[in-house]
């Protein structure tokens, strides 16, 4: 979000939660697919980018 000068409020507007956005930023609350959709295509990010993939 840094890079492209994103902040909680452009997150927020895009889930139509701040409470959500600041759960996920925190590492509260994992994204949903359909939030990792909507983020990729508004903000023209890979899908993989957003994924939280755990290797045990």
């Amino acid at each position: 979000m840094e890079q492209n000068d994103r902040t909680q409020t452009d997150l927020a507007r895009l889930l139509g939660s701040r409470s959500r956005a600041s759960e996920i930023l925190s590492g509260r609350r994992a994204l949903t697919l359909e939030q990792i959709r909507t983020l990729a295509k508004e903000w023209r990010i890979p899908a993989a980018a957003l994924l939280e993939i755990e290797v045990a």
